[in-house]
């Protein structure tokens, strides 16, 4: 028995009980996604963003805490906001960077066929998106981005008025270098957004190495790419085209690892 001047006990929540089962394993999955960017070297410091939308919903979705590292980031962690910007949950002491908001906001508003948004400041995205030639189709990786979009810069990404300029430079397009930036992708899961952000950031390496050799480089004929491309593009019948064959080899290399994004 409680005795009676004694200050009541307050029982806290944890995240996993106060949010539905579909949304748990949502923010598993992204904060596993976070930890494997961090992992394969995409990070700069605590900057960037990966977001999802909460299952269930249209206008919210889930981003990380301003002032974390992506290594540090977990399923507890992951800030739910909506579409103007209004925090709806939030268990950590931070905040939501202004320039993530506009860049993702801009894209979970305009995209309903995608869930999933990533951008990074890799040094070879930031190479290439400096290059007046863009992304070259300089090997078969790099061939799955034969067609992508770009947007000019305009300054750091927090005028919300640049969402409209996003959004229409985006299109219909699962990829964006982002000029004198960084780089930009979609996904209708996160597996199929951390696919395509690897192979992205790899065409980027192999581009930034071909041209520092100083030789003449060949390419394969028009046709040839177009052909590579069509055969490249994901396929929700082909698991092994949109992330979702390799997705639990990943998630097994990072609990080799640590466990602790389950959290």
């Amino acid at each position: 028995m409680t005795p009676v001047n004694s200050p009541a006990i307050k029982v806290v929540k944890s995240v996993r009980e106060q949010v539905s089962a579909e949304e748990w394993q949502t923010r598993v999955d992204l904060a596993a996604c976070y930890r494997l960017t961090a992992m394969y070297g995409m990070t700069e410091m605590i900057a960037n963003h990966i977001s999802c939308r909460v299952p269930g919903s249209r206008d919210h979705f889930l981003i990380n805490p301003y002032g974390m590292l992506y290594e540090e980031i977990d399923a507890s962690s992951l800030i739910e906001v909506d579409l103007n910007g209004n925090t709806l949950f939030n268990a950590t002491d931070y905040g939501v960077n202004a320039a993530g908001f506009v860049i993702h906001s801009a894209i979970h508003m305009a995209r309903g066929d995608v869930d999933c948004v990533a951008h990074t400041h890799t040094p070879a995205g930031m190479a290439v998106s400096a290059m007046e030639c863009g992304l070259l189709p300089l090997a078969q990786t790099s061939m799955r981005f034969l067609h992508i979009a770009y947007h000019d810069f305009e300054g750091i990404a927090d005028d919300i008025g640049e969402r409209e300029r996003l959004v229409r430079d985006l299109g219909n397009h699962e990829a964006m270098i982002l000029r004198n930036h960084g780089l930009l992708v979609v996904g209708r899961t996160i597996p199929a957004t951390f696919n395509l952000l690897f192979r992205m950031e790899r065409a980027c390496e192999v581009q930034v190495m071909a041209l520092s050799c100083n030789t003449k480089l060949t390419l394969p004929s028009q046709d040839i790419l177009e052909k590579t491309f069509d055969k490249m593009k994901p396929r929700p019948e082909l698991p092994n085209r949109n992330g979702e064959l390799a997705w639990p080899a990943l998630l097994r290399k990072l609990d080799r690892v640590d466990t602790s994004y389950r959290n």
